[in-house]
Protein backbone atom coordinates (compact mmCIF):
# COMPACT_ATOMS: atom_id res chain seq x y z
CA UNK A 1 0.00 0.00 0.00
CA UNK A 2 1.04 3.58 -0.62
CA UNK A 3 2.47 5.10 2.59
CA UNK A 4 1.33 8.66 3.34
CA UNK A 5 2.77 10.78 6.14
CA UNK A 6 0.40 13.53 7.37
CA UNK A 7 2.13 16.34 9.29
CA UNK A 8 -0.13 18.82 11.09
CA UNK A 9 -0.26 20.20 14.62
CA UNK A 10 -4.07 20.29 14.49
CA UNK A 11 -5.63 17.03 15.66
CA UNK A 12 -8.88 18.00 13.91
CA UNK A 13 -7.18 18.53 10.55
CA UNK A 14 -5.26 15.26 10.94
CA UNK A 15 -8.56 13.43 11.48
CA UNK A 16 -10.18 15.14 8.48
CA UNK A 17 -7.31 14.31 6.14
CA UNK A 18 -7.01 10.80 7.51
CA UNK A 19 -10.72 10.23 7.07
CA UNK A 20 -10.80 11.37 3.46
CA UNK A 21 -7.71 9.37 2.46
CA UNK A 22 -8.57 6.36 4.60
CA UNK A 23 -11.89 6.04 2.80
CA UNK A 24 -9.96 5.08 -0.36
CA UNK A 25 -8.72 1.88 1.24
CA UNK A 26 -5.42 1.91 -0.69
CA UNK A 27 -3.34 4.16 1.56
CA UNK A 28 -1.39 3.37 4.71
CA UNK A 29 -1.55 6.50 6.85
CA UNK A 30 0.61 7.68 9.73
CA UNK A 31 0.95 11.04 11.43
CA UNK A 32 3.27 13.65 12.92
CA UNK A 33 2.41 16.72 14.99
CA UNK A 34 5.15 18.98 13.60
CA UNK A 35 8.07 19.03 11.19
CA UNK A 36 10.58 17.66 13.68
CA UNK A 37 8.41 14.64 14.44
CA UNK A 38 7.78 14.30 10.70
CA UNK A 39 11.50 14.04 9.95
CA UNK A 40 11.86 11.36 12.63
CA UNK A 41 9.03 9.43 10.97
CA UNK A 42 10.72 9.67 7.56
CA UNK A 43 13.86 8.07 8.98
CA UNK A 44 12.03 5.25 10.78
CA UNK A 45 9.30 4.63 8.18
CA UNK A 46 9.97 6.33 4.83
CA UNK A 47 6.70 7.44 3.17
CA UNK A 48 5.82 7.50 -0.52
CA UNK A 49 4.35 11.00 -0.17
CA UNK A 50 4.03 13.68 2.52
CA UNK A 51 1.14 16.03 3.28
CA UNK A 52 2.17 18.92 5.53
CA UNK A 53 0.63 21.96 7.15
CA UNK A 54 2.64 25.19 6.92
CA UNK A 55 2.27 26.83 10.34
CA UNK A 56 3.62 24.45 13.01
CA UNK A 57 5.88 24.60 16.10
CA UNK A 58 9.40 23.18 16.15
CA UNK A 59 9.98 22.81 12.38
CA UNK A 60 7.36 24.45 10.16
CA UNK A 61 6.12 23.36 6.75
CA UNK A 62 8.59 25.48 4.76
CA UNK A 63 11.55 24.05 6.64
CA UNK A 64 10.17 20.55 6.19
CA UNK A 65 9.78 21.05 2.42
CA UNK A 66 13.38 22.29 2.12
CA UNK A 67 14.79 19.45 4.21
CA UNK A 68 12.88 16.74 2.35
CA UNK A 69 13.90 18.15 -1.03
CA UNK A 70 17.55 18.21 0.05
CA UNK A 71 17.75 14.87 1.88
CA UNK A 72 14.92 12.84 0.32
CA UNK A 73 14.38 14.20 -3.22
CA UNK A 74 12.37 11.14 -4.28
CA UNK A 75 9.59 11.86 -1.77
CA UNK A 76 7.04 14.44 -3.04
CA UNK A 77 5.55 16.92 -0.57
CA UNK A 78 2.08 18.47 -0.85
CA UNK A 79 1.47 21.52 1.34
CA UNK A 80 -1.93 22.09 2.95
CA UNK A 81 -2.86 25.77 3.04
CA UNK A 82 -5.22 27.57 5.40
CA UNK A 83 -6.65 31.01 4.79
CA UNK A 84 -3.92 33.57 5.49
CA UNK A 85 -1.07 31.24 4.44
CA UNK A 86 -1.33 31.93 0.71
CA UNK A 87 2.02 33.72 0.33
CA UNK A 88 3.78 31.01 2.30
CA UNK A 89 2.23 28.36 0.04
CA UNK A 90 3.70 30.04 -3.04
CA UNK A 91 7.08 30.12 -1.31
CA UNK A 92 6.75 26.41 -0.50
CA UNK A 93 6.19 25.63 -4.19
CA UNK A 94 9.27 27.65 -5.08
CA UNK A 95 11.34 25.78 -2.48
CA UNK A 96 10.38 22.31 -3.70
CA UNK A 97 6.81 21.33 -2.83
CA UNK A 98 5.19 19.20 -5.52
CA UNK A 99 1.71 20.74 -5.18
CA UNK A 100 -0.71 22.31 -2.73
CA UNK A 101 -4.28 21.84 -1.58
CA UNK A 102 -6.40 24.44 0.22
CA UNK A 103 -7.93 23.20 3.47
CA UNK A 104 -11.19 24.79 2.37
CA UNK A 105 -11.17 22.42 -0.63
CA UNK A 106 -10.21 19.18 1.14
CA UNK A 107 -13.45 17.39 0.31
CA UNK A 108 -13.35 18.28 -3.37
CA UNK A 109 -9.61 18.18 -4.16
CA UNK A 110 -7.52 16.29 -1.59
CA UNK A 111 -7.78 12.72 -2.86
CA UNK A 112 -7.54 13.77 -6.52
CA UNK A 113 -4.38 15.87 -5.96
CA UNK A 114 -2.69 13.11 -3.93
CA UNK A 115 -3.40 10.54 -6.65
CA UNK A 116 -2.16 12.88 -9.39
CA UNK A 117 1.11 13.65 -7.61
CA UNK A 118 1.64 9.94 -6.92
CA UNK A 119 1.01 9.12 -10.58
CA UNK A 120 3.54 11.71 -11.70
CA UNK A 121 6.20 10.75 -9.15
CA UNK A 122 6.04 7.13 -10.25
CA UNK A 123 7.96 4.25 -8.81
CA UNK A 124 10.61 3.68 -11.48
CA UNK A 125 14.05 4.86 -10.33
CA UNK A 126 16.45 2.77 -12.38
CA UNK A 127 18.67 4.66 -14.82
CA UNK A 128 19.63 2.67 -17.91
CA UNK A 129 23.10 3.18 -19.33
CA UNK A 130 21.79 3.18 -22.92
CA UNK A 131 19.36 6.02 -22.25
CA UNK A 132 22.08 7.98 -20.47
CA UNK A 133 23.98 8.05 -23.76
CA UNK A 134 21.06 9.46 -25.72
CA UNK A 135 21.86 13.01 -26.82
CA UNK A 136 18.45 14.10 -28.10
CA UNK A 137 14.88 12.82 -28.15
CA UNK A 138 12.21 14.44 -30.33
CA UNK A 139 8.68 13.12 -30.64
CA UNK A 140 5.13 14.22 -31.39
CA UNK A 141 1.80 12.98 -30.06
CA UNK A 142 -1.82 13.53 -31.07
CA UNK A 143 -4.06 12.60 -28.13
CA UNK A 144 -7.72 12.41 -27.23
CA UNK A 145 -9.13 14.36 -24.30
CA UNK A 146 -9.16 11.28 -22.05
CA UNK A 147 -7.45 12.29 -18.75
CA UNK A 148 -6.06 8.76 -18.35
CA UNK A 149 -4.27 9.03 -21.69
CA UNK A 150 -2.86 12.44 -20.79
CA UNK A 151 -1.59 11.16 -17.45
CA UNK A 152 0.00 8.16 -19.19
CA UNK A 153 1.91 10.52 -21.47
CA UNK A 154 3.22 12.43 -18.45
CA UNK A 155 4.44 9.17 -16.90
CA UNK A 156 6.12 8.19 -20.17
CA UNK A 157 7.88 11.55 -20.53
CA UNK A 158 8.91 11.44 -16.86
CA UNK A 159 10.49 8.06 -17.45
CA UNK A 160 12.43 9.45 -20.42
CA UNK A 161 13.97 12.15 -18.24
CA UNK A 162 14.77 9.61 -15.57
CA UNK A 163 16.38 7.15 -17.98
CA UNK A 164 18.36 9.94 -19.67
CA UNK A 165 19.47 11.02 -16.17
CA UNK A 166 18.36 14.61 -16.74
CA UNK A 167 17.41 16.87 -13.82
CA UNK A 168 17.30 15.97 -10.12
CA UNK A 169 14.35 13.76 -9.20
CA UNK A 170 12.59 16.66 -7.45
CA UNK A 171 12.77 18.73 -10.66
CA UNK A 172 11.50 15.81 -12.74
CA UNK A 173 8.49 15.57 -10.46
CA UNK A 174 7.82 19.30 -10.77
CA UNK A 175 8.14 19.15 -14.57
CA UNK A 176 5.61 16.31 -14.56
CA UNK A 177 3.16 18.32 -12.46
CA UNK A 178 3.50 21.31 -14.83
CA UNK A 179 3.03 19.02 -17.84
CA UNK A 180 -0.09 17.44 -16.45
CA UNK A 181 -1.59 20.83 -15.64
CA UNK A 182 -0.91 22.08 -19.20
CA UNK A 183 -2.36 18.92 -20.77
CA UNK A 184 -5.51 18.99 -18.64
CA UNK A 185 -5.95 22.69 -19.39
CA UNK A 186 -5.71 21.92 -23.11
CA UNK A 187 -8.32 19.17 -22.82
CA UNK A 188 -10.81 20.67 -20.36
CA UNK A 189 -10.54 24.40 -21.04
CA UNK A 190 -9.33 24.28 -24.65
CA UNK A 191 -11.00 21.41 -26.49
CA UNK A 192 -14.02 20.83 -24.24
CA UNK A 193 -14.44 24.53 -23.42
CA UNK A 194 -15.30 23.91 -19.77
CA UNK A 195 -14.52 27.03 -17.73
CA UNK A 196 -12.60 26.75 -14.48
CA UNK A 197 -15.00 29.36 -13.12
CA UNK A 198 -17.71 26.67 -13.20
CA UNK A 199 -15.57 24.52 -10.92
CA UNK A 200 -15.51 27.33 -8.38
CA UNK A 201 -19.29 27.34 -8.08
CA UNK A 202 -20.21 23.70 -8.89
CA UNK A 203 -17.40 21.13 -8.69
CA UNK A 204 -19.67 18.22 -9.65
CA UNK A 205 -21.21 20.00 -12.63
CA UNK A 206 -17.75 20.93 -13.92
CA UNK A 207 -16.71 17.30 -14.39
CA UNK A 208 -20.17 16.22 -15.53
CA UNK A 209 -20.09 18.81 -18.32
CA UNK A 210 -16.61 17.65 -19.34
CA UNK A 211 -17.86 14.06 -19.64
CA UNK A 212 -20.86 15.18 -21.66
CA UNK A 213 -18.81 17.20 -24.10
CA UNK A 214 -16.24 14.41 -24.48
CA UNK A 215 -19.00 12.58 -26.39
CA UNK A 216 -20.47 15.60 -28.22
CA UNK A 217 -19.47 17.22 -31.49
CA UNK A 218 -17.48 19.39 -32.11
CA UNK A 219 -15.72 18.93 -28.77
CA UNK A 220 -15.10 15.19 -29.07
CA UNK A 221 -13.46 15.65 -32.49
CA UNK A 222 -10.71 17.88 -31.13
CA UNK A 223 -7.25 16.57 -30.24
CA UNK A 224 -4.39 17.59 -27.97
CA UNK A 225 -1.10 17.99 -29.88
CA UNK A 226 2.18 17.58 -28.00
CA UNK A 227 5.70 18.20 -29.31
CA UNK A 228 8.65 17.12 -27.18
CA UNK A 229 12.33 18.03 -27.60
CA UNK A 230 14.67 16.74 -24.89
CA UNK A 231 18.44 17.18 -25.02
CA UNK A 232 21.37 17.73 -22.68
CA UNK A 233 20.51 21.45 -22.43
CA UNK A 234 16.96 20.96 -21.24
CA UNK A 235 13.42 19.87 -22.05
CA UNK A 236 11.01 21.76 -24.31
CA UNK A 237 7.30 20.93 -24.50
CA UNK A 238 4.75 22.47 -26.86
CA UNK A 239 1.10 21.67 -26.10
CA UNK A 240 -1.67 22.79 -28.45
CA UNK A 241 -5.42 22.27 -28.37
CA UNK A 242 -7.98 22.77 -31.16
CA UNK A 243 -10.28 25.03 -29.17
CA UNK A 244 -11.03 28.72 -29.78
CA UNK A 245 -8.12 29.88 -27.62
CA UNK A 246 -8.10 32.57 -24.93
CA UNK A 247 -6.21 35.63 -23.77
CA UNK A 248 -3.82 34.56 -20.95
CA UNK A 249 -3.71 38.18 -19.84
CA UNK A 250 -7.33 37.95 -18.71
CA UNK A 251 -6.56 35.32 -16.06
CA UNK A 252 -6.47 36.57 -12.47
CA UNK A 253 -2.98 36.72 -10.98
CA UNK A 254 -2.66 33.22 -9.43
CA UNK A 255 0.06 34.40 -7.03
CA UNK A 256 -2.21 37.00 -5.42
CA UNK A 257 -3.21 35.84 -1.91
CA UNK A 258 -6.90 36.37 -2.69
CA UNK A 259 -6.69 34.03 -5.71
CA UNK A 260 -4.58 31.17 -4.37
CA UNK A 261 -7.56 29.12 -3.18
CA UNK A 262 -9.39 29.55 -6.51
CA UNK A 263 -9.24 26.72 -9.10
CA UNK A 264 -9.04 29.38 -11.81
CA UNK A 265 -5.35 29.96 -12.50
CA UNK A 266 -4.08 27.06 -10.37
CA UNK A 267 -2.50 25.29 -13.34
CA UNK A 268 -0.83 28.46 -14.58
CA UNK A 269 0.67 29.08 -11.13
CA UNK A 270 2.22 25.61 -11.03
CA UNK A 271 3.49 25.89 -14.60
CA UNK A 272 5.09 29.29 -14.00
CA UNK A 273 6.63 28.17 -10.73
CA UNK A 274 8.07 24.87 -11.96
CA UNK A 275 9.29 25.78 -15.48
CA UNK A 276 11.98 28.29 -16.51
CA UNK A 277 10.08 29.70 -19.48
CA UNK A 278 6.44 29.71 -20.59
CA UNK A 279 5.06 31.33 -23.75
CA UNK A 280 1.58 31.28 -25.31
CA UNK A 281 0.88 31.82 -29.00
CA UNK A 282 -1.23 34.76 -30.16
CA UNK A 283 -4.42 32.68 -30.28
CA UNK A 284 -3.89 31.33 -26.78
CA UNK A 285 -4.40 27.66 -27.73
CA UNK A 286 -0.70 26.70 -27.61
CA UNK A 287 1.78 26.91 -24.76
CA UNK A 288 5.53 26.33 -24.89
CA UNK A 289 7.27 25.32 -21.67
CA UNK A 290 11.02 25.01 -21.23
CA UNK A 291 13.07 23.68 -18.32
CA UNK A 292 16.81 24.30 -18.42
CA UNK A 293 19.39 21.77 -17.24
CA UNK A 294 21.68 23.39 -14.68
CA UNK A 295 25.19 21.82 -14.82
CA UNK A 296 26.20 20.14 -11.58
CA UNK A 297 29.28 22.37 -11.40
CA UNK A 298 27.12 25.51 -11.53
CA UNK A 299 24.84 24.12 -8.86
CA UNK A 300 27.81 23.36 -6.60
CA UNK A 301 29.29 26.82 -7.10
CA UNK A 302 25.93 28.44 -6.37
CA UNK A 303 25.51 26.43 -3.19
CA UNK A 304 29.08 27.23 -2.13
CA UNK A 305 28.48 30.92 -2.81
CA UNK A 306 25.33 30.91 -0.72
CA UNK A 307 27.16 29.17 2.11
CA UNK A 308 29.98 31.72 1.98
CA UNK A 309 27.47 34.57 1.99
CA UNK A 310 25.76 33.13 5.06
CA UNK A 311 29.06 32.64 6.85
Amino acid sequence: MTRILIVDDSAIDRRVVGGLLGHEGTFSLYYARDGREGLDQIVSNPPDIILTDLQMPQIDGLQLVETVRRKYPLIPVIVMTAQGNEKTAVEALERGAASYVAKSQFKEDLVDIVKRVLAVSGQQRTVRSLMQRMRRMQCRFVLTNDPAMLTSLVAYLQNLLREMDLFPESDRLRIGVALEEALLNAAYHGNLEVSSELREVDHTRYYALARERAAQSPYCNRSVHVEVDICSDGARYVIRDEGPGFDPGTLPDPTAPSNLDRPCGRGLLLMRTFMDEIRYNDLGNEVMMFKRVVPAESTSKSAAGQKTAVE
